[in-house]
């Protein structure tokens, strides 16, 4: 059905005006997402598709730049006080949000203060804050309890609750309640009478946007938008979704599937690309607050049979360049060791792990894994673990929904018998989770932190404390404590890091390498 609607939308296009249907596909984006668009608020779910959504529409303070320092975006700059406590912040005369009305300090203050509630860094940030204050229109003044040296980088986080400003009145609501009305400053509006959720989301290029007047790298820079009309097509089926962008009736796929790609190296009008330089990190989530998982020495049982191999190729196949990562940080990043490497490697022993799972506890309660349909690189994981639970003893409920429902139902902290969870899957930029700051799958902060509710103490005051490190040496230690201490009751399995690829007709250029289908610096040639 969505083939024969964009043969139909082509072809009435085409016979009725070939001038004006030719223009208007020239000036219009059409992007087929990883997911489909469920849930708008980037700050009430970590998703990545909502995440994405969020940077066509937002802008923060501060971004990072393709060395990954964070550099002034919507600021024009800042001062710091001789005893690091204070810190004055400028905005950039001039911007605007999508509803006419100009952007003010006090915006930029409740939406900081909604953001500190529900992320990780944010509330790092928010124990040591004094007082945020709008000393006028243009100007924010942050006082310190103790100076807090990596607020750049807090205010320039670019996933899982990115510090995205919207008007005052909209950030005034809970962060626990989403915000529905999608209004912000960035390079794009987002049209809501035209999302419907399964099928498409619209954005248009926003003529009162001012980009910064220098080169764009990565999300910091210049965001100059070329096209005048991005759209968002959900196309779950991978091969559909592949054949529409040969024929040229989308554009550009965010990821591909791997069986897929030789079809695209066939083609002269589609470029496929590494999607993100860095790479992705798949991962196996527990929920550490209900029965059986809250129980550490369990999860830590299950580490013995885990072989990233098997994870790896359901996802990647033979075309996808992968590597086994024993670390609860990135490989290749700073400070990332692979101190799980004894752990995950070496012969899995199945027998071993039976006994002690049985050592740990384990008494029969099922384990209800969900697992997404409709996400590609995601759904093949869950049928790995649930063979791999099986085969260890434990009753495995596999539960198939589509990616939407999951976002939604992993809110849930209800029993698995009343609907709640055990288990999900999914990924992760590297450069997403490359430091403690911005690791929200190794922290401890219980209620108040990523779904699974992990509570750890010693892993949360080592975090303090690496905020507060004078030096790179003492930085290392505390990230190999932080490590050590993830290792021992794991709330997270990492699965492995790789490469997926992305394809784009070939006459699209300046597409920026991160796992973002990023809507500025791109333009067809």
């Amino acid at each position: 059905m969505y083939r024969r609607g964009l043969l139909a939308l082509g072809c009435a296009a085409g016979l009725a005006r070939p001038a004006l249907a030719q223009s208007a596909r020239a000036r219009t984006l059409r992007v087929v997402p990883q997911a489909d668009l469920a849930n708008l608020d980037p700050i009430w779910t970590t998703a990545a598709v909502t995440l994405n959504h969020g940077y066509a529409i937002f802008d923060t303070l501060y971004a990072l730049d393709d060395t990954l320092q964070p550099r002034p975006q919507m600021a024009a700059g800042h001062a710091l006080s001789d005893d690091r406590r204070v810190w004055t912040i400028r905005l950039r005369p001039g911007l605007t949000f999508h509803d006419g009305e100009p952007v003010r300090a006090r915006d930029c203050i409740a939406s900081l203060l909604r953001w500190g509630k529900r992320d990780a860094y944010g509330q790092m940030l928010s124990r040591v804050t004094e007082k945020w204050e709008a000393v006028d229109d243009l100007t924010i003044r942050l006082a310190l309890k103790k100076p807090f040296p990596l607020l750049l980088d807090a205010l320039a986080k670019r996933a899982n609750f990115p510090p995205f400003i919207m008007p005052e009145r909209l950030a005034l609501t809970e962060p626990t309640t989403q915000v529905t009305e999608m209004v912000g400053s960035g390079p794009y509006r987002f049209f809501k009478d035209e999302w419907s959720i399964g099928n498409r989301a619209a954005y248009a290029r926003f003529d009162g946007y001012r980009p910064r007047d220098e080169a764009s790298s990565f999300l910091a820079g210049g965001k100059r938008a070329h096209f005048d009309r991005v759209e968002w097509h959900t196309v779950p089926d991978a091969s559909t979704a592949s054949a529409a962008l040969v024929r040229g009736e989308v554009d550009w796929l965010e990821q591909t599937m791997p069986d897929l790609n030789a079809t695209f190296a066939r083609s002269r009008d589609v470029r496929l690309e590494p999607i993100d330089n860095h790479g992705l990190l798949s991962f196996l989530r527990f929920n550490c607050q209900a029965a059986p998982f809250d129980n550490g020495r369990l999860r830590r049982a299950i580490l013995g049979a885990i072989d990233q191999a098997d994870y790896m190729q359901a996802v990647t196949g033979d075309a996808i360049r992968w590597q086994r990562c024993a670390s609860m940080f990135p490989c290749g990043m700073p400070f990332s060791r692979e101190l799980g490497s004894d752990l995950l490697s070496g012969p899995r022993d199945l027998g071993k792990v039976r006994e002690a799972i049985r050592a740990a506890g384990y008494a029969g309660e099922k384990v209800v894994i969900m697992n997404p349909t409709d996400f590609p690189s995601i759904a093949p994981l869950g049928f790995v673990t649930a063979d791999l639970l099986t085969r260890l003893g434990m009753k495995v409920d596999l539960q198939s929904m589509d990616w939407g429902t999951l976002v939604q139902r992993r809110a849930s902290k209800a029993p698995v018998e009343s609907g709640g969870w055990s288990i999900f899957h999914s990924w992760a930029g590297a450069t997403t989770m490359m430091n403690p700051g911005l690791n929200d799958y190794v922290r401890g902060l219980g209620a108040g932190g990523y779904f699974g509710w992990h509570e750890n103490a010693t892993i949360e005051g080592l975090v303090e404390r690496w905020v507060d490190a004078a030096s790179d040496d003492e930085r290392q230690q505390l990230v190999d404590a932080i490590q050590f201490e993830a290792w021992a009751a794991p709330p997270t399995i990492m699965l492995g890091q790789y490469y997926p690829t992305t394809a784009l007709r070939s006459d699209l250029t300046g597409r920026l390498s991160t796992s973002m289908p990023l809507p500025w610096s791109i333009r067809r040639s």
